[in-house]
C-alpha cells in the first residue's frame, strides 16, 4: 500500500508565504479540527473491531463486521469532504458495494462487504490518525502563539502529510476498481440496449410474420370450404396464400439478418456491408480495407449494424437528387474507424 499519489498541477497548494494566508490558515483550521474528529474515529474503530472480533464465533459477528465496515465507509465520505474543503484535495468517491440484490444474496453481499479494501482502508486511516492528530492539534495551537513566524511552513508541511494520507488511505483503491464501475455503468447500457433489441423483435414478428401466417391460415380455411364448391375460387385463394407464405419468409429472412446477418459471420465485414449497401436505394461504394487479421466479431456486429442504420436513413431522406453514398471501412492502429456520406439532401431530425 502507497501513500503516495501523483498530484495534478491544479490540484496543489500555493506556495507557502511568511503571512497568513487564506490556505493558511484553511489548513490551520483542518489541523486543529484532526484531533477531535480523530478521537472519534479511533474509539469507533477500536470498539467496532473489537466487537465484532469477540462476537465472531456467534452468528451476529460477521454481519456486525459488515455493518461496521459500511459506517466506516461513510465516516470516509466525511474525510473526503472535509479534505476537500479545506485542504483543496480532490479524491473520487470509491464505487458503492452493491446491495444484497444485486450481489445475488445475503451471503455473497456480506462476503464482498467484509473483503471491502476501502472500508478496511478507513478503519486503518481511523486508527493512526489519533496519534497524529495529537501531533498536529499541538503543533498548530501551540504555534500560534510560540512559532508565529515559521507556523506557516510547519503548518503546511503537516498538511501535505495529511494530504498523502488522504489520497492513500481514502481514494478508491486502485485502477481497477475504477475499471469496474466504468463496467458497471456500460452494463446497464448494455441490458436497456438487448431490452430494446428484444422489444423490436417481438414487435416485428407480431406485426410481422405472425399477422401474414394468421391471414394465411383464414385464407386457407375458406379455400378449404371452397374447394368442392368453387374449385376455381378455391385455387385463387391457395395462389394468393402463396404469396402470403413468400412474404412471411422474406420478412423472417429479414428479421434474421437484423439478429446476426449470416454472410456476416461467413464471409466477413465487406461482403456483409457489401448486402446492406444493395438494398440501398441509391447506389452505394463499400470501401473496405482491413489487411491481415479480422476483427473481433463484437466490432464487426457492431460496424455492421451501424452502416446499416446509416444507410437507412440516407434511404429516407437524401432526397431524390442523391446521386450515390460511399461506405470507408478501415483500420486505425487497434481501432476501427468507419464513414458513411452520401450527396444528399438531408432532412433527419436529431432525437
Amino acid at each position: 500500500m502507497t501513500l503516495s499519489h501523483a498530484i495534478p498541477d491544479n490540484d496543489r497548494p500555493p506556495p507557502v508565504r511568511a503571512v497568513f494566508s487564506a490556505v493558511t490558515w484553511k489548513e490551520i483550521a483542518y489541523l486543529v479540527s484532526n484531533l477531535p474528529l480523530a478521537v472519534v474515529g479511533f474509539v469507533y474503530a477500536v470498539v467496532m473491531v473489537s466487537t465484532a472480533g469477540g462476537l465472531s464465533v456467534t452468528a451476529i459477528g460477521i454481519p456486525l463486521l459488515a455493518c461496521g465496515l459500511y459506517l466506516s465507509r461513510q465516516w470516509g465520505r466525511l474525510d473526503r469532504a472535509r479534505a476537500r474543503g479545506l485542504l483543496g484535495v480532490r479524491v473520487d468517491e470509491p464505487t458503492p458495494i452493491p446491495g444484497p440484490k444485486r450481489s445475488g444474496g445475503f451471503f455473497p453481499w456480506l462476503w464482498t462487504s467484509i473483503k471491502d479494501p476501502v472500508g478496511w482502508r478507513t478503519v486503518l486511516y481511523q486508527l493512526i490518525r489519533l496519534p497524529w492528530g495529537v501531533l498536529t492539534f499541538t503543533v498548530a495551537l501551540t504555534g500560534l502563539f510560540v512559532l508565529w513566524p515559521v507556523l506557516p511552513y510547519l503548518v503546511r508541511l503537516m498538511a501535505n502529510v495529511d494530504r498523502a494520507m488522504v489520497r492513500g488511505l481514502l481514494s478508491p483503491s486502485d485502477d481497477l476498481e475504477r475499471r469496474i464501475a466504468e463496467l458497471e455503468s456500460d452494463r446497464g447500457v448494455v441490458v436497456d440496449t438487448a431490452a430494446a433489441d428484444l422489444r423490436r423483435i417481438e414487435r416485428d414478428l407480431h406485426d410481422g410474420a405472425q399477422a401474414r401466417l394468421v391471414a394465411l391460415a383464414m385464407g386457407l380455411g375458406l379455400a378449404k370450404e371452397k374447394l368442392l364448391e368453387d374449385p376455381e375460387g378455391a385455387a385463387a385463394m391457395v395462389d394468393e396464400a402463396h404469396g402470403e407464405v413468400k412474404l412471411a419468409l422474406q420478412e423472417l429472412r429479414d428479421l434474421a439478418r437484423g439478429i446476426h446477418p449470416a454472410v456476416l459471420t461467413d464471409r466477413g465485414l465487406d461482403a456483409a456491408l457489401s448486402s446492406v449497401a444493395a438494398r440501398c436505394v441509391v447506389p452505394v461504394k463499400v470501401v473496405v480495407d482491413l489487411p491481415g487479421a479480422r476483427p473481433a466479431e463484437a466490432i464487426e456486429g457492431i460496424a455492421y449494424f451501424v452502416v446499416s442504420e446509416l444507410l437507412q436513413n440516407v434511404s429516407k431522406h437524401a432526397g431524390p437528387g442523391a446521386r450515390g453514398a460511399t461506405v470507408e471501412v478501415w483500420r486505425a492502429g487497434a481501432r476501427l474507424m468507419l464513414r458513411v456520406s452520401d450527396d444528399g439532401r438531408g432532412g433527419a431530425s436529431a432525437g
